[in-house]
């Protein structure tokens, strides 16, 4: 009664997973502190002195630049949780099953797209 289909991913697999995840969140985390100290930032290039159309186009331009940047941190702390939300099905020995067929997720999909949840064929489905 052998069976081609695993269930789960070997806590090999789990554990090389992990350590990719990992290393994702501190790279994403890294990011998002850089993202939150541009927005942050008071960005006063010393434009004081200068003509009032230049301060003006600063300041429309600082507005698009933290607009952009809170945009990009907001995004950044989203995958960053959908990172640790991978991690918690690591530990629960979930990690990589697809939440609507209940196959597992091919490899170089999750090696690729670690936080995936959707195999690809689900994802087709979803179009």
């Amino acid at each position: 009664m052998s069976t081609d289909v695993k269930e789960r991913y070997s806590d090999a697999d789990l554990a090389e997973f992990k350590a990719l995840i990992k290393k994702k969140i501190e790279k994403a985390q890294e990011q998002l502190e850089l993202y939150q100290n541009a927005y942050k930032n008071d960005g006063n290039n010393g434009t004081d002195d200068t003509s009032p159309t230049f301060k003006a186009f600063e300041e429309g331009s600082e507005t698009m630049s933290k607009e952009a940047n809170s945009q990009l941190a907001i995004r950044q702390e989203k995958f960053i949780r959908d990172l640790k939300n991978a991690l918690m099905r690591i530990e629960n020995k979930t990690y990589g099953i697809c939440r609507v067929t209940g196959k597992l997720i091919a490899k170089e999909r999750l090696l690729l797209v670690p936080h995936a949840t959707l195999s690809i064929e689900a994802k087709n489905m979803q179009r």
